[in-house]
């Protein structure tokens, strides 16, 4: 049973589609699987069908500092925990640490550490026991990239019993030429693209920066729910383009030259947007924030890594890629033998089997 505080229908985003692909590649492997999240009024509290697992909505009650609350998740989890042979906890969710505090220490746990808590300082020292209770009390722990495990000061207090298990996608869907025809229409080729939720962390501003700078094309694909970006500001050679579907980003992706992607804060753990480009054998500009991000982009060999919250840096990355087309060919395949060597979602599944084996049967690990 994984818990976290979001999923389908209403999220398919980060960690929900971390949880899709583990549930989905374990359909075939005789894993039950059941996911139990919080939702607004809008979804009910029947539980439902996702693929091939089962989710248990509970209703969320309040928000605090990005976190969902919801007393009557205590119960629920209660009932539902007894039943699991391994429940799969995925951290930064201080519910989760209270639920399995209150009753689910009698079962066989592991956690997923997406990120440490980067931007709610003040909250976190008042949460720190009950965080650091938490994680001595679950039985294994998994980083998402070996940077992750090398550089939080969190993970180094449990590095005993934590193990890395890289984030894996599916291979991406064909996109058909009328669908990419239309997108060349609208914004052209041989872009630098980002597509991502426009999140304080994102370091949209800088990249938009680095394009006033090189007067290079640049494509801004993702939603602007907290109005981070300026829309009306842009220069003329960014285009803003909005939420995206999943046929719409391949077809971005087919078209741009390379992916560009300036988070600059460890917020961003470890950016399956990258993922998504080097699937598309596309060359990757990020910032070297100590997270996956630079386990996924290889300096000099996938792309190319530029120190964080530089307009400059990422300006220059840019101008060395520009008609490079041998470097990009290069880099592009680079990155998609990397993603096929590493970043796989049977592969990860599979890892994530093992544990649960591992855990159900009560072998250390």
């Amino acid at each position: 049973m994984h818990v976290y505080k979001t999923y389908l229908p209403e999220d398919f985003t980060g960690i929900p589609r971390v949880i899709h692909a583990i549930a989905e590649g374990l359909a075939g492997s005789g894993i039950e699987t059941e996911v139990l999240a919080l939702y607004g009024n809008d979804v009910g509290s029947a539980p439902f069908k996702v693929g091939n697992h089962l989710v248990h909505p509970i209703r969320r009650d309040m928000q605090i500092a990005s976190a969902s609350l919801s007393l009557r998740a205590f119960p629920e989890f209660g009932r539902l925990v007894r039943h699991a042979d391994v429940v799969h906890y995925h951290f930064p969710w201080p519910m989760a640490d209270l639920l399995h505090l209150a009753y689910g220490r009698r079962t066989p746990s592991v956690v997923t550490y997406h990120s440490d808590i980067v931007r709610q300082q003040r909250l976190l020292r008042f949460y720190a026991p009950v965080m650091n209770a938490f994680l001595a009390k679950v039985d294994a722990i998994v980083a998402t990239s070996p940077n992750y495990h090398e550089t939080s000061p969190v993970l180094a207090r449990h590095r005993k019993k934590v193990s890395v298990i890289p984030i894996g996608i599916g291979e991406r869907e064909p996109v058909g030429e009328p669908h990419r025809e239309a997108w060349r229409s609208r914004v052209g080729e041989g872009f630098f693209l980002f597509v991502g939720a426009l999140r304080y962390y994102k370091g949209a501003g800088f990249l938009i920066e680095a394009a006033r700078i090189t007067g290079l094309p640049v494509v801004i694909a993702g939603s602007n729910d907290r109005k981070e970006l300026d829309v009306a500001g842009l220069p003329a050679n960014v285009t803003y383009v909005g939420e995206v579907s999943e046929a719409d980003k391949e077809a971005l992706l087919d078209l741009c030259s390379a992916f560009a992607f300036p988070s600059h804060l460890r917020s961003e753990a470890f950016g399956v947007a990258l993922l998504e480009a080097a699937r598309a054998g596309r060359p990757m500009i990020s910032c070297e924030i100590g997270t996956g991000t630079s386990y996924v982009n290889v300096d000099g060999q996938t792309g190319l890594v530029v120190e964080p919250a530089s307009p400059h840096a990422l300006a220059r990355a840019m101008t060395t890629l520009s008609g490079n087309d041998e470097m990009v060919a290069r880099m592009g395949a680079n990155a998609r033998h990397r993603y096929k060597q590493l970043f796989r979602s049977a592969d990860a599944a599979q890892a994530y089997l093992n544990v649960y084996r591992d855990l159900a049967a009560g072998r250390p690990r």
